[in-house]
């Protein structure tokens, strides 16, 4: 007998290639054919009369063949001509047909056909509808449900999918499937079969203007249980990482409250709280996974140094990693501006370190004499050895791999407290879901005096305008970003090239010092040119968005962004929060290609009209949806099943009091709601 969790391989005439094909779907059982749900549906539920159809309407109809003709034309076409019992008529336009499909249209038989109503020159037509000529003895068209129209991939056709899926329902029909949601809701939402059933094939009388935004009870039934049991996988991270050994550190205040005194600024009450929250988690003896968000600007860094101090002062070490050796090198600056006066031996480990400087750093890490260690990706190569790590800090952890974060934390004897920070804020509904498995920490406040920067959009054609702001500003002792958003010329994408508007710059600006940096550079170019930058010795600095996090040079006070309209909210937040670091007000100029589409229209007023990171971040959920801002570790939250994180925020919360039950469900169950909705590839980015 057939079970539903038989592999569909078993299933009659489907064979390897087809097997492959659907596997790319995330098809390789009968369960997984009956969780792949309808994208829409077709009504074939009634016949419909020509007299009460409108044009782009799609229905189905039954009329005799008058009669067909072949229009002998550069691509030929058949014509067949149809007349309803009402004597209404339509023409059916077929582009591509066979002689035996010609030979099967014959005068005065009765056809039902379903398309699309379009309008000709002589009236209402049909292009390729489906069609069954009935009195030839066809199946007919008519179906009892509506009828489901699924994803699809190559190779694969609408009724062979409708054929296996329907094959699985059948086998649901008699299969146990573990209904743990069904017990927790104490059956006051439909059953898990009940509502795949229904979704598979809807009656005629549903709601299908709820189904049509996924409001329907049966689809927040299975969003909810989909939403739930994501957040249970990292619950149970969470709750197993809980269990390890870790060291809790003891409270210490002499380097702090040193550190405290020597700030030419005042702590922001959202620091001193973020602070407070890290302190409570470094005491205690569960490890601790805390995100450190905030905006651009809002001051993560001076947060960071008072952990790693409290690391300092129990006498264990603190490493920082950063996803770029400009990013590493800035904090390598800032950090040993805070930490030289508490007399921290601090080390650098970066890929493109000559063998000595890399002995040298790596002798003092394995030492112990350095107790902060920054880097960038060479932190977790095998060669580094800590001598007693125990605070790990991650910037920018959505630019690193779940393995690559787990590679540094297992080079500590227990597990170490970690602490990871983003410069991009993260919408509530991503924090609530993607990030589960983290304790929050939010810096909503910026620094007293942080200058708002003022934003402009300006067509690509005044760009000759740019050059005597440019040099207004220059002559006022202030410097200049000028990013490209690609190295080459590219004719394809039109986006101008960083090489010909260096050029272009150097030619319009020939008293300036113009300089190009960009990802082909060697590591030590860019270091040395970002370094010259940082000292004022280049007025004007072209560059691609490696320049995007991390740069802090107060002195730079207007921002270029060229072909703003390719990039994303949250890559242009980032990059305007490169100027304004000074007391000099500061301006940025996104320059845009036309025509613009509404969508980049949107992005550029949103941000000509806001400098909140938080709204912005949302705004960009909404336009781009959360692949693309959650990088590489929660690839599982970008493709859910039937959830979306941004269609479906308000069930969050309800799935988040579901998810707290499910983690008191037996180990079965837990494992039967995650195997169900996770794919397999996608669990281990749960691990980390």
């Amino acid at each position: 007998m057939p079970s539903i969790s038989d592999p569909i391989i078993s299933i009659k005439g489907l064979g390897k290639k087809t097997s492959d094909r659907l596997n790319q779907l995330g098809i390789h059982t009968l369960e997984h054919l009956v969780f792949h749900l309808p994208s829409r549906y077709q009504d074939k539920t009634s016949i419909t009369s020509l007299s009460d159809t409108s044009l782009n309407d799609e229905i189905l109809i039954e009329a005799t063949i008058d009669r067909i003709e072949v229009i002998p034309s550069r691509q030929r076409q058949l014509l067949c001509y149809l007349s309803d019992n009402q004597n209404h008529r339509i023409l059916l336009r077929f582009f591509h047909f066979t002689q035996y499909q010609k030979q099967g249209l014959i005068r005065g038989e009765t056809m039902q056909c379903f398309g699309e109503i379009k309008i000709g020159r002589k009236g209402f037509e049909m292009h390729h509808p489906e069609y069954r000529i009935i009195t030839q003895n066809q199946s007919p068209l008519l179906e009892p449900t509506l009828t489901p129209i699924y994803p699809l991939c190559s190779g694969i056709s609408q009724n062979k999918m409708k054929q296996w899926v329907n094959y699985s329902l059948e086998v649901l029909k008699t299969s146990q499937l573990d209904d743990y949601f069904e017990k927790i809701t104490q059956q006051s939402m439909p059953s898990l079969k009940s509502s795949l059933m229904l979704l598979h094939h809807p009656e005629k009388d549903e709601d299908l203007s709820a189904i049509e935004s996924f409001k329907h009870v049966s689809q927040q039934r299975l969003i909810i249980e989909e939403l739930a049991t994501h957040q249970l996988s990292l619950l149970k991270t969470k709750k197993a990482r809980k269990g390890k050994k870790t060291n809790a550190f003891i409270l210490k205040n002499t380097l702090s409250n040193k550190l405290l005194n020597s700030l030419d600024f005042k702590l922001t009450n959202a620091q001193s709280h973020c602070i407070q929250e890290i302190n409570d988690d470094l005491a205690s003896s569960e490890p601790m996974l805390r995100l450190l968000q905030g905006d651009v600007g809002s001051g993560k860094t001076i947060v960071a140094v008072f952990a790693l101090i409290q690391a300092v002062e129990n006498n264990f070490q603190a490493a920082i990693m950063a996803p770029t050796e400009i990013l590493a090198r800035q904090h390598l600056q800032n950090f040993t501006h805070y930490l030289e006066s508490l007399n921290i031996q601090i080390a650098y480990l970066s890929g493109s370190q000559n063998t000595q400087e890399r002995m040298e750093q790596l002798s003092l890490v394995e030492s112990g004499k350095a107790k902060v260690v920054i880097g960038t990706h060479a932190l977790f190569q095998e060669s580094v050895s800590f001598k007693n790590l125990s605070l790990v800090i991650i910037d920018e952890q959505h630019k690193f791999g779940v393995h690559q974060r787990l590679s540094l934390t297992k080079k500590a004897n227990h597990t170490p407290h970690q602490l990871v920070m983003t410069a991009t804020p993260i919408p509530r509904s991503l924090t609530m879901s993607a990030y589960a498995d983290l304790d929050t920490s939010i810096i909503d406040e910026l620094p007293p005096g942080r200058q708002k920067v003022e934003t402009i959009a300006l067509n690509n054609a005044r760009r000759d305008e740019l050059i005597t702001k440019i040099r207004k500003i220059s002559d006022e002792g202030r410097q200049i970003y000028w990013v490209c958003t690609l190295i080459e010329e590219s004719e394809a994408l039109r986006a101008e090239s960083a090489e010909k508007t260096f050029n272009y710059l150097k030619d319009h600006l020939a008293d300036l010092t113009v300089v190009l940096i960009h990802g082909r550079l060697t590591k030590q170019e860019k270091e040395g040119i970002m370094k010259d930058f940082e000292n004022g010795q280049i007025n004007l600095l072209v560059a691609t968005t490696v320049i995007e996090v991390g740069v802090n040079v107060p002195n730079a006070s207007l921002m270029i962004v060229e072909n703003a309209e390719r990039l994303g909210l949250a890559q242009l937040h980032q990059l305007r929060g490169r100027v304004g670091r000074g007391s000099e007000k500061s301006i940025c100029i996104l320059m845009y290609q036309s025509p613009l589409s509404n969508n980049a229209r949107e992005r550029l007023d949103i941000l000509r009209q806001s400098n909140d990171g938080f709204m912005i971040a949302q705004k960009d959920l909404e336009l781009r949806g959360p692949g693309e801002i959650l990088g590489t570790q929660q690839t599982g939250i970008a493709s859910m099943k039937i959830a979306n994180i941004v269609r479906d925020a308000y069930l969050l919360k309800e799935a988040g009091y579901y998810s707290s039950k499910m983690l008191e469900a037996n180990l079965d169950s837990q494992n039967a709601l995650i195997n169900r909705w996770i794919d397999e590839e996608k669990t281990d980015y749960f691990d980390a």
